[in-house]
């Protein structure tokens, strides 16, 4: 809309000089010269000449003009301050900057109270031609078609534009969204579809397997759930870090759905011998058994397993230090706020033990041994 008004001027000096169906279209003209001729029909010295009547038609389409114009110049104000910031109209593959994006979703607010879905529609699909690689902007865009009455078809064509040609498979929220909106339209083949379409590229994703391991105990069961599950912690291609993960999904089912503890609980127990470097499955583990109710009678019972565990994740995994006294954390909080009159002994033995000095230094040493090169060392390292 820029020069808008200039270019105003020129088309008004223009019009003079043109016919009058030119200028306007054929309904209007037509109502305009109806009028002009009612009009003149109550003048008692009679019908006004030809040339008189095209005057103040033309007059009619001036003023009709002239309202378009001022329309327009209250839209275009109301705008223009959006407008002045769009640095990149089209697109590009490099970043947009913090204020190009903050002035998007500003616009974006503004016409969207604006009320006009034209306007609003054009608007969006102005800034995607600019924002294609940000998800942010597609989930907004399908979000608030969705809220408008009557329009599941453009809901659709949104999130399969963005899934099968602008946002990378890499970033799969906007595909994972897409399946739910599949679901809730009751066609979960094709939700199925699209989870298998991201772990054909994605092997072992979490998320996704998570996400269809859902869709699957929403429409078929536990039990199929817990076979998604299986399935990837069997399949080679999926990494030790993510199976852990799915190993404790399997447990969180058999707890919170089925309500199973102790199916749960042997899952991880016949389990944690293969992750001792997974951090994630310690944690779920401990947090399991800290979360088990229990009553007077049954604290010490309750007291050994969370113990157990806690033992087990010092003694026989493998992770590092660090990680270590950062899970003992969920057991010393235990301890304080549930423990026995005894708690705080070992609570402080607990303590002694992660973050002595004869702890740390021992562990410090073994890595110094580890480090020296055999050649400058007299002895073997096995002395």
């Amino acid at each position: 809309m820029h020069q808008y008004a200039r270019y105003f001027e020129r088309f008004r000096q223009l019009a003079h000089a043109r016919p009058l169906p030119e200028l306007v279209p054929e309904e209007t003209l037509a109502q305009f010269r109806a009028d002009v001729e009612a009009e003149s029909a109550g003048y008692q010295m009679g019908a006004k000449a030809e040339l008189e009547i095209e005057r103040e038609v033309r007059t009619k389409i001036d003023n009709f003009h002239l309202e378009t114009f001022t329309r327009t110049q209250t839209e275009t104000t109301k705008r223009w301050t959006y407008e002045s910031e769009i640095k990149r109209p089209y697109f590009h593959v490099t970043e947009l900057d913090h204020q190009q994006l903050a002035n998007w979703r500003k616009y974006l607010d503004f016409e969207e109270a604006e009320g006009d879905y034209t306007r609003a529609v054009f608007l969006y699909e102005r800034c995607l031609v600019t924002c294609a690689f940000y998800d942010e902007f597609w989930f907004r865009y399908a979000r608030w078609m969705s809220a408008q009455e009557g329009k599941q078809e453009e809901v659709r064509n949104i999130y399969q534009r963005a899934s099968t040609l602008y946002v990378p498979i890499s970033r799969p929220g906007v595909r994972l969204q897409y399946a739910y909106f599949e679901e809730m339209s009751e066609r979960a083949d094709v939700a199925r579809d699209i989870h298998q379409a991201i772990l054909d590229r994605m092997p072992g994703h979490v998320e996704t397997i998570v996400s269809w391991a859902n869709l699957e105990r929403r429409q078929n069961g536990l039990e199929a759930a817990i076979e998604v599950y299986k399935a990837q912690i069997d399949n080679s291609a999926v990494d030790f870090f993510a199976k852990a993960a799915f190993v404790v999904e399997w447990a969180i089912l058999l707890w919170k759905i089925q309500g199973s503890v102790s199916e749960a609980r042997q899952v991880f127990q016949k389990n944690q011998q293969w992750y001792l470097q997974s951090r994630h499955f310690w944690m779920k583990y401990l947090e399991f058994e800290i979360a088990q109710p229990t009553s007077a009678d049954k604290e010490a019972e309750h007291y050994t397993r969370i113990k157990q565990v806690h033992d087990d994740m010092i003694k026989k995994s493998r992770m590092s230090l660090s990680t270590k006294k950062d899970l003992s954390s969920y057991f010393l909080t235990y301890l304080q706020q549930r423990g026995t009159k005894d708690a705080m002994k070992e609570f402080l033995q607990v303590d002694r033990e992660l973050n002595g000095q004869v702890f740390s230094v021992a562990n410090s040493l073994c890595v110094i041994v580890l480090t020296i090169p055999t050649d400058l060392y007299p002895f073997s390292l096995h002395t």
